[in-house]
């Protein structure tokens, strides 16, 4: 009904967003992953919560040939480190075994299996990698040791918040630290010009050229969303049902100020 009401395909920043606005960030992270495909390793991609890390990755990784990348997304996190490898397995077609020296062995044989026989790259995207267990952090570089380290055979991006870059700085994570051929970070979209670009962009791909919003009403959003795409969004949506009720088809400052009072 809210999306009818203003002639709209999905929310401006909503999970029905497709098409990213990117003024260089989202370009240089598209050309690492596509470097982390080539030559497989492991990449870190850091950012507050909301900032689009996620949706980035999904933007990227539906463009992926299925007959040359296997994906594995994984945002269960806030396990032990047995769990997170049974995930895999389960994931790559496999019975998991109970012992994780037999785990690994039939993870990394299917690996092989797929790179060798098949010609398929093992993608393993870890979501929310901040929650992962430090024992996961000094087992990993050990799995990813494939005949006497010689290959590099899978591809692992770890998403997480800032305080994952500064716990794999430690001293006891060097090993896998040393491993980290990409370090990016995304910030949040604090600037007025960028953000006012950004939210014309959100309701232009949404289904209109009007953002509905005022200028006073377009830096009342930016300040109280800090720049966040996903607190941004999830203000515009609030906004938006409070104006159809009211028979309205634009977004007065009062209205966005309701509904940040209703949400912070």
């Amino acid at each position: 009904m809210v999306l009818q009401h203003f002639g709209l395909t999905h929310y401006p920043l909503g999970k029905g967003t497709t098409e990213l606005w990117d003024d260089g960030p989202h370009a240089r992270l598209a050309e690492r992953f596509r470097w982390l495909l080539e030559s497989p390793g492991v990449g870190l991609l850091t950012g507050e919560p909301g900032v689009g890390k996620t949706t980035a990755f999904r933007g990227l990784t539906t463009t992926l040939n299925p007959h040359r990348y296997q994906v594995v997304y994984l945002a269960e996190t806030d396990f032990g480190r047995l769990d997170l490898y049974r995930s895999l397995a389960l994931a790559l077609g496999l019975e998991p075994p109970h012992r994780r020296a037999a785990l690994w062995r039939e993870i990394k044989a299917r690996i092989l299996e797929l790179t060798d026989g098949k010609g398929i790259t093992v993608l393993w995207i870890i979501d929310e990698a901040h929650h992962l267990p430090v024992e996961f952090f000094r087992d990993l570089p050990a799995f990813l040791n494939f005949a006497f380290d010689s290959r590099d055979l899978m591809a692992i991006w770890l998403l997480g918040q800032p305080r994952l870059a500064q716990t794999l700085a430690r001293a006891p994570y060097a090993a896998l630290a040393s491993r980290i051929q990409v370090r990016l970070n995304l910030g949040p979209i604090v600037e007025r010009e960028r953000f006012a670009s950004l939210i014309e962009h959100a309701f232009r791909h949404a289904g209109t050229q009007h953002t509905l919003l005022s200028d006073s009403g377009l830096e009342l959003l930016r300040q109280a969303s800090q720049g966040l795409p996903r607190k941004a969004g999830v203000i515009l949506k609030t906004t938006m049902q409070l104006a159809m009720a009211k028979g309205l088809n634009h977004l007065p400052d009062e209205l966005i100020q309701q509904a940040i009072e209703e949400l912070l």
